[in-house]
């Protein structure tokens, strides 16, 4: 049997990059290379009612080993990696035994885990930690959810000495987009309560979350030669700029926010004189908020 850091090497091998700027779903067709692969290893284990939608969306069924109607729930994980960073030929680099030193990443030695900088390193000492060389994402958001559950999977098919209800697999694409439920089948998943494996560490239940949005600002501006553009010139990046400055940075921003605190955040910028345009994450637990930010 697999372990669970075979099946995560494996998985994040394959490059499963979402792009924001697609109007297909999903947004990039490699996602279903992840998908295709999740669906035949299902298929593989025993799993019951086995299904891939048109969409890449995975389901299947560890089925109950205890007697009576017992409700089903659900463990999901999207198998996207964010666009921000390339996916592209990852290279996971295994760290047995870790020293609890900073780790220079081979392919770009600029790139350092600094244990400074990250303290959960120190947790860490005499366990195994998974890098990338540095010139990529590791995509262990969500890939390491993926990896859990298909090995947690794994075992429960093993050991039917095991009681429990049946549990529903669901793996989703373009979570990291904001699009990962928009084509989710509730009712073929028939859950009553479902757990999503994406967080920052073991040992935490998250019983919430918040909702989010994006804002896009486009600014068109006249572009002309420099040497006439007295009167004439109105630069977009000017104007994007004054009003990117103009966000709160004290509150509203990741920066300074926690806990339950929603957030404005700028994360692309991209234009010349003529037209400039940015891209928002809004974020707060309280919906009706996200307008008022926008």
């Amino acid at each position: 049997m697999d372990s669970l850091q075979d099946r995560f090497l494996r998985y994040v091998k394959i490059d499963t990059q979402s792009d924001e700027t697609s109007p297909s779903f999903p947004s990039t067709k490699k996602q279903l290379d992840l998908s295709r692969m999740l669906f035949d290893e299902c298929e593989q284990l025993g799993l019951e009612d086995v299904t891939i939608s048109e969409y890449g969306i995975v389901m299947a069924t560890i089925p109950s080993t205890v007697k009576g109607d017992v409700p089903a729930i659900g463990w999901v994980a999207h198998v996207d990696t964010s666009p921000e960073f390339s996916g592209t030929h990852v290279k996971p680099i295994v760290h047995e035994n870790y020293n609890g030193q900073d780790l220079v990443l081979p392919g770009d030695p600029s790139r350092v885990l600094r244990v400074s900088e990250e303290p959960r390193l120190k947790q860490m000492v005499g366990k195994t930690v998974i890098t990338t060389d540095g010139t990529t994402l590791l995509g262990a958001d969500d890939k390491s959810g993926v990896a859990v559950m298909m090995s947690a999977a794994a075992h429960l098919m093993s050991d039917p000495a095991i009681d429990h209800g049946p549990i529903r697999l669901c793996f989703t694409c373009d979570e990291e987009i904001g699009r990962g439920i928009e084509k989710l089948d509730l009712d073929l998943f028939g859950v009553c309560c479902a757990y999503t494996l994406d967080s920052d560490g073991s040992g935490r239940i998250d019983s919430e979350t918040f909702s989010a949005d994006q804002a896009v600002i486009n600014v068109r501006g006249v572009n002309t030669h420099p040497s006439v553009g007295k009167g004439v010139m109105v630069n977009a990046i000017r104007i994007l700029s004054n009003l990117i400055s103009q966000l709160p940075t004290e509150t509203l921003s990741p920066e300074t926010t926690d806990g339950r605190e929603g957030f404005i955040h700028p994360y692309h910028i991209e234009g010349g004189v003529a037209e400039a345009s940015a891209r928002l994450i809004l974020r707060d637990f309280e919906t009706e908020k996200l307008a008022e930010y926008a």
